[in-house]
């Protein structure tokens, strides 16, 4: 796609993540009380899209609960703060092997559960988008595996898109980038996909500025797209992906620092990812244009 910088930008902010972060910042939200408010307070700084996952309440660890998404998404919707809902459907494709001796038995933390299994919360909370993370990658541990087989992806982009949720494609490489596109051709997703260009993450595409490029040339045009990259460089990336013509997201699932020796709320990175935008001569946009931009259902508030 032609290099354009995008003037009319939203902006996502991923509220707390699956990571093991709980422990290193009081500012990562675990309950769904917590989740909810660091949301409504990062849409009220600026984003237009808040991604969420859910925590357990009292270890922080990364859950699937149903009742804690469901809480989460009432208190959103409840609240008196438009904001386009998106929801995690990244959970449940977990493979932990043994050493590179013994790698069966698999070892604890491993978390394989099927399709339906994998989309429950999003039938049941029907946000306005959910995440489609398109393809297996070797992710940060040594014997940790994503898996997102392409039957596994085709089921559940069905379900999505039966659903009239709008799944956001996440892309660690170019290679998930290549099978996007035939979900697309195949009819599984609609055109024109949204995608959202995940750099950084250790062992997918690096966050150098000619792999980005590469990731962004092999957007369709038609497509939208957003990216970041992970802990220092999550602003650098605001800059890169407007000048790029994408979107941009920020929020402690990527980085939990403001400045350095300073942890960061959600709010804070919003509106300073706000204030870079504003800086370049764009416009940040609310949820309502992204709405249309996307061809989105609004769900709530009413």
């Amino acid at each position: 796609m032609p290099l354009s910088m995008n003037r009319e930008v939203f902006i996502t902010c991923a509220v707390t993540g699956s990571g093991g972060t709980q422990d290193r910042s009081p500012h990562v939200p675990r309950s769904p009380e917590q989740i909810a408010e660091s949301a409504i307070a990062a849409a009220k700084a600026g984003a237009a899209v808040v991604h969420c996952h859910v925590r357990d309440p009292e270890t922080g660890k990364p859950s699937r609960n149903l009742e804690y998404y469901r809480e989460v998404t009432e208190r959103i919707r409840d609240s008196d703060t438009d904001v386009v809902l998106n929801l995690t459907a990244g959970m449940g494709g977990d493979i932990i092997f043994g050493d590179v001796e013994n790698p069966f038995p698999v070892q604890e933390g491993t978390d394989m559960i099927g399709a339906t299994e994998r989309v429950a919360h999003v039938a049941e909370c029907l946000p306005e988008i959910c995440t489609l993370d398109c393809g297996t990658m070797n992710f940060a541990e040594a014997d940790y595996v994503m898996t997102n087989t392409p039957g596994m992806l085709t089921a559940m982009g069905g379900m999505m898109t039966k659903l009239g949720v709008k799944p956001e494609i996440e892309a660690f490489d170019t290679g998930h980038l290549w099978y996007a596109k035939q979900l697309v051709k195949d009819g599984v997703l609609d055109s024109p996909a949204l995608v959202q260009l995940c750099m950084g993450v250790p062992w997918g595409a690096p966050d150098d500025l000619n792999t980005f490029m590469a990731m962004v040339n092999n957007v369709p045009e038609d497509w939208t797209f957003s990216a970041f990259s992970l802990g220092r460089n999550q602003m650098a990336y605001v800059a890169a992906a407007v000048l790029a013509g994408g979107n941009v997201r920020v929020g402690l699932e990527d980085n939990l620092w403001l400045d350095k020796g300073v942890l960061a709320e959600n709010w804070q990175l919003v509106e300073r990812a706000g204030t870079i935008i504003e800086n370049m001569g764009a416009r940040v946009i609310g949820p309502q244009e992204v709405r249309e931009k996307l061809g989105l259902t609004k769900r709530a508030p009413k």
